[in-house]
């Protein structure tokens, strides 16, 4: 099969002289609205008061703790300022609010230059991120875990 009979076009069709700017911003503008309502939300509603938010299913039934036990007082300590009890309740989620902020900002970065955001997140990747989220919470609820515990 030579050159010209390949089947995929040589470079993938994205709209950038077309579209305007504040349409290529729109989705991810949308998706901060909503994380940041989100954020604004858990920060007013204090999740340590009881009766706010439902209790983990895992823990009630268990006793264990799942790798998002604690998000909601981290969110609500990192919306207030404090990085250190936020790491406290749930040090994953933490890492995870500062990744959702680089990768929303590539992906703004690149809208607003009319480029497609592209994770090239293969099998390899995925394994690592479930290892670290079973590791993380199998850590957690062993007794020398306790520094994990929200």
């Amino acid at each position: 099969m030579n050159a010209d009979s390949h089947p995929l076009p040589r470079t993938a069709p994205w709209p950038t002289a077309s579209v305007p700017a504040w349409r290529r911003l729109a989705v991810p503008a949308a998706v901060l609205t909503a994380v940041a309502a989100a954020f604004a939300y858990v920060g007013a509603v204090d999740p340590n008061e009881p009766g706010h938010y439902p209790v983990c299913p895992l823990y009630r039934l268990t006793g264990l703790y799942c790798p998002g036990c604690g998000g909601l007082r981290s969110a609500h300590a990192f919306v207030h300022g404090d990085l250190l009890t936020a790491l406290r309740d749930n040090a994953l989620g933490v890492a995870a609010y500062l990744g959702f902020a680089v990768l929303w900002a590539v992906w703004a970065v690149r809208a607003a230059r009319g480029r497609p955001l592209r994770v090239g997140l293969g099998p390899a990747h995925l394994w690592a991120a479930g290892a670290v989220l079973l590791v993380f919470t199998v850590v957690r609820n062993l007794p020398s875990g306790g520094w994990l515990h929200p």
